[in-house]
């Protein structure tokens, strides 16, 4: 959030800001599979470890020099280093589960932290950007917040160095070296890597078309602020309860669901004319989408070799954030030619007809 209100503060245009914002995800598609071969080699702690030193000194470099072309360097560095440590976390996590049920547990705890990071984050800066400075604006809060972002890989840090290193994974005896095409291949992983990209597009389109749609309306920013924020409750609560009844789940059954349930609300969206009715909406629509991470997560490391986990996870976060690159411009030139309206209604019916493929998600052997 400091970045792009700096950017603005500045007199840059939205152009630049949209442009600085693309690269926090950027950066993640480049090097998605790169991090995730290296977590697949090293395990957790020495990716961690320099993810913790590039994204330290990404935010600082933002603190010590709030320039634009510094922030958008700072933004590499930060969104790169972000995504690397989140794939070896993920691989660890799934490799210390040792069932299916653990591992919709442990992916739906792993959920919460960007959910709960995604409100204490902006409203740390935010305090910080009104008052560490003399008057609103100043830079010197702007620094602080930059600072304040600074420390908190430091802080990942800290409790990361004492967590057990599991043991490595080989590839079995007589197995070939094999390229991330070889992946590809497989039915169930294009399935799954289609399924995610049809829900992440759903959250994608919601963030993005939602304050248009609400600006049409005459809404005011906080109302606004308040129904995106219900959805971000909404996300997080579900995972909270989701690791309680993770035995009586299954991935296919709820993945299914999710995307005919997101399709019907896509469907009723622009119908609903009160900011309450929206943020009903919002709050139902929030509760479905969160619940799908930890399933596909948990899918994904039941249909790949256990020495490929990493890379696989890297081509997830490769496809999602090239989605987060790509689809908010497609959204926007479409949504500017016949109405964000059509924007919900096309997305809601593609993500319905796709929920078949959800359907079929069904891993052959659970490891």
């Amino acid at each position: 959030m400091a970045a792009p209100l700096l950017a603005l503060t500045q007199g840059y245009s939205a152009a630049a800001v949209g442009v600085l914002l693309a690269l926090f995800s950027l950066s993640q598609v480049f090097l998605a599979l790169p991090a995730g071969r290296y977590a697949d080699r090293h395990g957790l702690k020495r990716p961690v470890r320099l993810a913790v030193i590039v994204a330290a000194s990404g935010a600082g470099l933002a603190a010590a020099f709030p320039l634009f072309p510094v922030l958008c360097l700072s933004a590499l560095l930060t969104g790169g280093a972000t995504g690397a440590a989140s794939l070896a976390l993920q691989r660890h996590v799934g490799r210390a589960a040792e069932n299916p049920t653990q591992l919709k547990q442990v992916f739906s705890w792993l959920a919460i932290g960007p959910a709960v990071s995604n409100f204490l984050g902006p409203f740390c800066a935010g305090l910080l950007i009104d008052y560490a400075g003399v008057s609103a604006g100043d830079l010197t809060g702007f620094r602080a917040a930059f600072l304040f972002a600074a420390v908190l890989p430091l802080a990942t840090w800290w409790w990361v160095r004492r967590t057990r290193e599991l043991p490595p994974v080989a590839a079995p005896a007589g197995t070939q070296p094999s390229k991330t095409w070889h992946l590809l291949r497989e039915p169930m992983m294009r399935r799954l890597l289609l399924v995610n990209w049809f829900l992440s597009s759903c959250w994608d389109v919601h963030t993005f078309v939602l304050p248009v749609l609400g600006h049409e309306r005459g809404y005011s920013a906080s109302v606004i602020g308040s129904i995106l924020g219900s959805f971000a409750i909404a996300a997080a609560l579900v995972r909270v309860l989701l690791p309680l009844v993770a035995e009586r789940l299954r991935e296919s059954v709820v993945v299914t669901s999710a995307m005919l349930l997101t399709a019907l609300l896509f469907l009723v969206y622009p119908f609903m004319q009160s900011p309450l009715s929206m943020g009903l909406c919002s709050v139902l629509l929030g509760l479905v989408l969160g619940s799908v991470q930890p399933m596909i997560m948990s899918t994904l490391h039941q249909i790949t070799p256990a020495h490929r986990h990493g890379e696989a996870l890297g081509l997830r976060q490769m496809t999602i954030n090239g989605s987060s690159v790509l689809m908010p411009m497609l959204f926007g030139t479409v949504g500017a030619v016949v109405g964000v309206s059509v924007v919900f209604w096309t997305v809601g019916a593609m993500v319905g007809l796709g929920a078949r493929a959800a359907w079929q998600l069904k891993p052959a052997r659970h490891s």
